[in-house]
């Protein structure tokens, strides 16, 4: 049987980092008062309100002195290609700014409607003409966006 290598996982995140990537978040369903656990057949979110273009993505290694921190552990930034990104997104004020935030979810290859204004980075959904492919989903305890605060996400995808 045929296994996926070290080396393979580490061309996979080479081949990923290259893509757009956006960060989407939506309402979810307004019933969860608690996260439900995540459905690994999912392919979109269930009530997308947003997404934004990521401000950072690196590759990385697990360190426990590292200065790039996440839910799942800390880590350093490493100068060659590993199978570990470390993706980092900071909504801005304005975005979904009186919307409850349940889901999370990273996309590859998402394409937006070629008449919104160069350096945009935050989308509706009517402005994404394809959503491309969702990479990593997690629900979350309700957050209450207002807008005097800036939303940060960061999460390392492992290959």
């Amino acid at each position: 049987m045929a296994v996926l290598t070290k080396s393979g996982r580490t061309a996979l995140a080479v081949s990923l980092k290259t893509q757009p990537i956006h960060l989407a978040w939506g309402a979810g369903d307004d019933e969860w008062q608690t996260a439900p656990k995540e459905n690994i057949q999912a392919s979109s979110l269930m009530n997308e309100v947003g997404r934004r273009i990521v401000d950072e993505v690196t590759f990385c290694e697990g360190d426990e002195n590292g200065l790039l921190v996440t839910p799942t552990g800390r880590f350093s930034a490493t100068e060659y290609p590993t199978n570990q990104l470390y993706i980092h997104c900071t909504f801005d004020f304005e975005d979904a700014s009186t919307e409850t935030i349940r889901e999370l979810g990273i996309f590859i290859g998402t394409e937006i409607d070629h008449e919104c204004p160069p350096g945009q980075r935050y989308f509706v959904p009517a402005e994404v003409t394809t959503p491309g492919i969702l990479l990593v989903c997690e629900n979350t305890v309700p957050l209450i966006r207002t807008a005097a605060t800036r939303e940060a996400f960061s999460f390392v995808v492992t290959l």
